[in-house]
C-alpha cells in the first residue's frame, strides 16, 4: 500500500476512493485475501481523488503518465461527490479510458443509470454482508486486475 507513486513500479495501482474506515479495511482485506500485487493507492474524498489522478495538490509530483489499471470509487464522498469525480475524470483525455466501477452503498436507480451515463465501468452495490462484501471485492479485483485487458497506451512498460 502506498500514498503517492512517484515512481514507474511497473504495475498499475489500485486507486480506492473511500471514506468509510470499515469499508476502506474490508475492501484491503479482500484483495489481500486473492494476492492482488498491485500498490492501492487510498484517497478519502473526491477532491483528493481528482488531485491524484491529475496529478495536482498533494499530488503534484506524481507522474500522471501511469494511471490506476482500475478506480473504485464511492459515490458519497465529501468536498467532490463520486458522480463529479467520474465526470471530470471522463471529460479529460489523460483519463478517460480509465476503468472506473462505481463501489457504493446507493441502491437509488438514478445513481446507477447516472454513474453509467458518465461512462461508469460498472456499479456494484456494497453488500451489507461481510462475506458478501469480500466476495464482490475479490470479484473485482480478479476481473479488473487479471482479466481485463486495457488498451496499449495505458499499460506501464514491464
Amino acid at each position: 500500500m502506498t500514498d503517492t507513486n512517484l515512481e514507474n513500479p511497473g504495475k498499475p495501482e489500485i486507486l480506492l476512493v473511500e471514506d468509510d474506515p470499515d469499508d476502506e479495511e474490508l475492501a484491503l482485506r479482500a484483495l489481500k485475501k486473492i494476492n492482488i500485487a498491485n500498490d492501492i493507492v487510498i484517497v478519502r474524498d473526491g477532491a483528493e481523488a481528482l488531485d491524484y489522478m491529475f496529478g495536482t495538490g498533494a499530488y503534484a509530483e506524481r507522474d500522471t503518465r501511469w494511471p490506476p489499471a482500475v478506480i473504485l470509487l464511492d459515490l458519497k464522498l465529501p468536498k467532490v461527490d463520486g458522480l463529479e469525480v467520474l465526470k471530470r475524470l471522463r471529460a479529460d483525455d489523460r483519463t478517460k479510458l480509465v476503468p472506473v466501477v462505481i463501489l457504493t452503498s446507493s441502491d437509488e436507480q438514478r445513481d446507477v443509470v447516472e454513474s453509467y451515463e458518465l461512462g461508469a465501468n460498472s456499479y456494484v452495490r456494497k453488500p451489507v454482508d461481510f462475506n458478501q462484501f469480500m466476495d464482490a471485492v475479490e470479484d473485482l479485483g480478479l476481473y479488473w486486475l487479471i482479466l481485463n485487458e486495457p488498451p496499449e497506451k495505458r499499460k506501464k512498460p514491464s
